[in-house]
């Protein structure tokens, strides 16, 4: 078997992270900056990452595409839930609309990556609406434990109702579409929110 000898002292898994890592940055400024047509030539300078390396790390631009969205994903998911869970169930809401508007306002490209709809790559629309789904039974298991009901049809449909409003109104907020303050629009989601507990609704 052939052994791969370190590089400068690092260990071959370890400059295949880092180069992987480089190439999703490099993918989040591409498209979280505007530039949907991606090409591999485009992705390594960027990077600064010679092009054999990127058939290392990545099937095709698709995997590619997909990774860099998965990846701001996970960052999401990470802090939201984290927030989420250092709070009572009440203030729950609050701390995880704080957590996704402060993120996606510190850095714009993450932003435009989830919400954006003029970014009409094949790949993320298909992650999107992935995601949405996801975030949808979320949504339904805290209107669950909050109303103490069982799953029912008037409550999947609030929890994608609460998605689609939520996810459009980042975006109006990002273009500038809606002229509030970063904290203005928090307070403005966590009442949304939080009247979506009224049983009237179901």
């Amino acid at each position: 078997m052939t052994q791969v000898r370190p590089y400068r002292g690092v260990e071959a898994p370890q400059r295949m992270a880092d180069r992987r890592r480089r190439f999703i940055d490099a993918g989040l400024e591409l498209l979280g900056g505007g530039t949907e047509e991606l090409t591999v030539r485009a992705i390594c300078r960027q990077s600064g990452v010679a092009t054999r390396h990127f058939y290392e790390a990545f099937a095709d631009k698709d995997e590619f595409v997909a990774a860099v969205f998965d990846s701001v994903v996970a960052v999401i998911a990470a802090t939201t839930q984290a927030a989420v869970a250092s709070v009572p169930f009440a203030e729950q809401n609050r701390a995880g609309i704080t957590n996704l508007v402060r993120t996606v306002s510190e850095d714009t490209r993450m932003g435009r990556l989830l919400f954006d709809p003029r970014l009409s790559n094949a790949v993320l629309m298909r992650k999107r609406t992935e995601l949405g789904g996801v975030f949808a039974a979320l949504a339904g298991q805290h209107l669950q434990m909050a109303l103490q009901r069982d799953e029912t049809p008037r409550i999947t449909a609030v929890a994608h109702f609460v998605v689609g409003g939520v996810s459009q109104a980042i975006n109006a907020w990002l273009t500038g579409s809606i002229a509030f303050g970063q904290e203005e629009l928090i307070d403005q989601l966590t009442t949304l929110l939080d009247g979506f507990v009224d049983p009237r609704l179901y």
